[in-house]
């Protein structure tokens, strides 16, 4: 298979546009995704291409983006509504979780909202503590809304793919801090990854790290450098947080007997929460050390540069996790 060394929001652009080629039904719709090009520059071209009909500039209203985007998709389209960042998607809680996520059981299956809801996540860069949140667990608390969150360009393109072709309603996150990452992506327009599936990123006999997200660079950065220690580190990136896949997490848990979970959210009611609940539940047995979490820390963001960095996590907080469970 052919591939191309693309930045993150490349490979993003390139399954849009493949699936916009693919079918009619999918359109784009936001804040400054046509004639600003979005944001992120992600939708770079779409109006030239596609026309107004298909990319669709929306007032700055993220209830009304979210909203028009369930009743287009109950409607039979595919839409793509992108909300500038995770932060302002708040705005739209109503319309993702009371109608996006419950709408097929509430109306006993007869409709179904194929939509895909794009948002920029992250903490860092000096945003402040309103424009800084990585909270996807919050959405994945609730049944009925896929949540996905990429760490490669690869990822990028088969998970966005696939999310557009499913008949069920995806928040989409993208990390802000991954978009300028290149990585090798395949060139093909059926490429797709199932949703709901984990990926081994790297193999190890000594502590399995779980990570998602920004939390995939930090642990293969901290598991080279504890190689040259002699401690192998399998690294796990969900990719999903809903659908949650914690067969291979389980599997390496009962090779290694060791965890440590890396993520960008808060610590309390989180994804490092779940997955050492479920370990336990499964795989007590195997357990010679509590699981050991890596996140941020519990406040607000701070804006000073230097205290903004203490509070996020990174590959030295990775590593000495690493050394604390062993």
């Amino acid at each position: 298979m052919a591939e191309k060394n693309l930045p993150m929001r490349e490979a993003l652009r390139a399954a849009l546009h493949e699936e916009m080629v693919r079918d009619e039904r999918v359109f784009v719709m936001g804040e400054e995704v046509g004639a600003w090009q979005g944001t992120h520059r992600v939708t770079r071209g779409f109006l030239e291409e596609f026309g107004p009909k298909r990319v669709r500039d929306t007032p700055i209203s993220e209830m009304a983006i979210a909203g028009a985007a369930v009743g287009a998709a109950m409607a039979g389209l595919r839409p793509v509504a992108e909300i500038m960042t995770i932060n302002f998607a708040f705005l739209a809680f109503d319309a993702l979780i009371n109608h996006a996520a419950k709408i097929h059981y509430m109306f006993n299956g007869q409709f179904r909202v194929p939509m895909v809801l794009r948002a920029a996540t992250g903490w860092g860069n000096q945003a402040t503590a309103t424009h800084s949140h990585t909270p996807e667990p919050v959405f994945a608390h609730f049944p009925g809304l896929y949540v996905a969150m990429p760490s490669t360009p690869a990822d990028a393109k088969g998970m966005l793919k696939a999310a557009i072709r499913d008949d069920n309603p995806v928040l989409f996150s993208e990390v802000i801090a991954l978009y300028p990452k290149p990585g090798p992506v395949p060139d093909d327009p059926d490429f797709l990854i199932p949703i709901g599936k984990s990926d081994i990123k790297r193999e190890g006999d000594d502590v399995t790290i779980v990570t998602i997200g920004r939390g995939v660079e930090w642990s293969l950065q901290a598991a080279e450098s504890l190689a040259k220690e002699g401690i192998e580190c399998e690294v796990i990136d969900l990719r999903w947080l809903r659908p949650l896949d914690m067969e291979p997490v389980i599997e390496s848990f009962k090779k290694t007997n060791r965890c440590v979970v890396v993520e960008e959210c808060l610590p309390h009611f989180s994804l490092g929460s779940e997955i050492a609940a479920q370990i336990q539940e499964k795989a007590f047995d195997y357990m010679d050390a509590p699981v050991k979490r890596v996140s941020a820390m519990d406040v607000p963001l701070p804006y000073a540069r230097d205290i903004e960095l203490m509070a996020l996590p990174d590959t030295q907080k990775v590593i000495n996790a690493v050394k604390e469970v062993l």
